[in-house]
């Protein structure tokens, strides 16, 4: 009992991050102590304890498993994800988190039962000697307890009631239906061998996004909408490396349908303010936009025989791309706008931007302190260049997919 309350002392008491000199000295006097890995609980609960604080702080599932892979090592990620699901039993996060967070749980896996015992069972399954283990629980812990104070988009586990909010403002049964059609668009325009064919389903993707958005605008502002209009937020995370050019990216498909982005430059994780629809159609065509950049990179730099170091030419092929990208969607936007207003006979300026002004209200509210930034960063103009020509060419899938 007494090596059970060192062990988790010890880990309250000291951070020791990845880089950290004395991680490994750390890490074999726990094994040394505790050779079958926390046999008594207290490596679990001063992770669990870390975690909690980390929800307080802003942090939701997904971003928690992102910034710790990020931060600590990919090594961590299991580990992280049964810390969750230990969590999530814990607090019936089934019955009372939020949607979204019920959500993320389950793309995590971390709705499925585990064990209390999380550090040693976690152990046992992926059979690492007791001082890598530790190495990986010392890394999280220092990770979890590290996490700055972030926006909370979310209530956390400490302002759940006894039964699961129902947030209004979550895509319905119409936004399904339109997602899963821009997405059966998009993996067509992947398949395709021809660029033409997959950029005319592109377009077509964003004026079907459009005309989603003008009927959900018209519904809103009839005799029987109800009060007050559906803005979500939801978080993106962003993979390195050249996490700022895909957030120009992100940024340029999110600017052409209506939806606010604020990031934090140094998570890599992005928010996303929008109608609910607008919201997960751009997160869809963002990571199909990912996929097809890094198939156009490889096919750029292989004729030029440019090494895969070339940074610089790859980030500016980056912001080209998406450069070139917003451009088509604006088009692609206000040509399907233009038609829908035909089709109704009404102005529709007036009805958009009346959603407009209920996002910005709702990005003021939440992000009260926000700041436009601009990259000064050097660009290489045959990668730019490069860059704009692929965007004509976008294939663009549903597939997630990251730069190497």
């Amino acid at each position: 009992m007494a090596n059970d309350a060192w062990i988790h002392g010890l880990l309250v008491d000291r951070l020791v991050g990845p880089d950290d000199p004395r991680l490994a000295a750390t890490a074999s006097e726990l094994a040394a102590r505790d050779p079958s890995v926390d046999s008594g609980g207290g490596a679990t609960r001063a992770l669990l304890a870390a975690l909690d604080d980390a929800w307080e702080r802003g942090w939701q599932p997904a971003d928690v498993v992102h910034a710790v892979t990020r931060e600590a090592s990919q090594r961590s990620g299991p580990l992280a994800v049964a810390l969750i699901a230990e969590d999530a039993r814990l607090r019936e996060a089934a019955s009372r988190a939020p949607d979204g967070w019920v959500e993320q749980l389950r793309e995590l896996g971390a709705l499925q039962p585990g064990s209390p015992a999380v550090v040693s069972t976690w152990h046992r399954s992926h059979g690492r000697a007791p001082l890598e283990a530790w190495r990986v629980v010392l890394s999280l812990v220092t990770a979890l307890r590290s996490l700055a104070r972030i926006d909370v988009l979310m209530p956390p586990p400490s302002r759940w009631g006894p039964v699961a909010p129902r947030r209004a403002g979550e895509p319905g049964s119409d936004d399904a239906r339109v997602l899963r059609r821009i997405r059966g668009l998009l993996s067509k325009a992947e398949s395709t061998e021809f660029p033409e064919e997959a950029e005319a389903l592109t377009a077509k993707a964003q004026e079907l996004m459009t005309r989603h958005a003008v009927d959900a605008a018209l519904l809103d502002a009839g005799p029987s909408a109800p009060g007050g209009r559906a803005v979500v937020t939801r978080r993106v995370h962003v993979e390195d490396p050249y996490v700022r050019a895909k957030m120009q990216l992100l940024g340029a498909v999110a600017e052409a349908n209506d939806v606010r982005l604020v990031w934090y430059s140094t998570l890599g994780i992005a928010n996303l303010v929008g109608a609910p629809g607008d919201v997960a159609a751009v997160e869809l065509l963002f990571t199909s936009l990912l996929l097809q950049v890094a198939q156009a990179l490889s096919a750029a730099e292989r004729p030029l025989g440019r090494p895969s170091g070339s940074r610089t030419f790859r980030r500016s092929f980056l912001l080209g791309y998406a450069h070139r990208i917003g451009e088509r969607l604006q088009t692609a936007r206000r040509r399907a706008t233009e038609e829908a207003a035909a089709a109704h006979g009404v102005d529709l300026l007036p009805v958009l931007r009346s959603r407009q002004v209920a996002v910005e209200e709702r990005m003021a509210e939440l992000f009260p302190r926000v700041r436009t930034t601009r990259s000064r960063a050097s660009v290489d103009a045959g990668g730019w260049y490069a860059g704009q020509a692929a965007a004509e060419r976008a294939d663009v899938g549903h597939r997630r997919s990251s730069l190497h």
